[in-house]
């Protein structure tokens, strides 16, 4: 059975992946894994990085879905649309703010209605400068997950003490690195390519 999935997913085309990255403050660590995991998956999948730096949104006040004519709406929202469209699979790098989840990457999300996420699978990526890697921020994050309609995959991929896990460039500084983003992949991958199919072949609920 797992060689035929293998050998099926080999022959398909490659998944859409968004990848948002949780954090604007100063002095930000985000960078640095996002460059390691476009890095290690770039060959593997197709991978757009959501970057509310570069995104720049101001506070939400009118999500995208508000807008009844959409060429009404800002030109960034409608193309961050069209990509959360295409995609298959999402990525979520966040930090942990005060414990919880960074306002940058609540807000990014928020500006986009649940249609766009829901029956499609996400991953969880946390990490701090500490000893516990994010996790209280990974625990919020999987309920707003599940209420946009992307449940995570339950493998949750942690990392304490960044500054000695990957550099500046995304080069992984231990082993753990490139086992504990394959971990959690192995799992997304094949959530993202059941739904995919299921999509494809029954649609979804109205």
């Amino acid at each position: 059975m797992y060689r035929n999935y293998r050998e099926q997913k080999m022959a398909s085309s490659k998944l859409k992946i968004v990848m948002f990255l949780g954090t604007v403050r100063e002095g930000r660590l985000g960078p640095r894994v996002t460059k390691f995991i476009q890095a290690q998956l770039q060959s593997k999948y197709d991978i757009t990085l959501f970057d509310p730096q570069e995104i720049d949104l101001p506070l939400m006040k009118k999500p995208l879905h508000f807008y009844k004519d959409r060429s009404q709406a800002p030109e960034m929202l409608v193309n961050c649309e069209k990509k959360l469209k295409e995609a298959d699979a999402f990525i979520l790098v966040t930090a942990e703010y005060n414990h919880s989840v960074p306002p940058a990457l609540s807000n990014l999300l928020d500006h986009f209605g649940s249609s766009l996420y829901s029956y499609k699978p996400s991953g969880i990526v946390c990490y701090s400068p500490g000893p516990y890697g994010g996790m209280r921020a990974a625990m919020q994050l999987r309920c707003l997950l599940s209420e946009l309609g992307t449940l995570s995959v339950s493998n949750i991929f942690g990392i304490p003490e960044i500054m000695k896990a990957i550099d500046e460039d995304g080069k992984p500084l231990n082993d753990r690195m490139v086992s504990g983003l394959n971990r959690m992949m192995t799992q997304l991958d094949w959530h993202a390519h059941s739904m995919k199919n299921h999509r494809d072949q029954f649609g979804l609920p109205q």
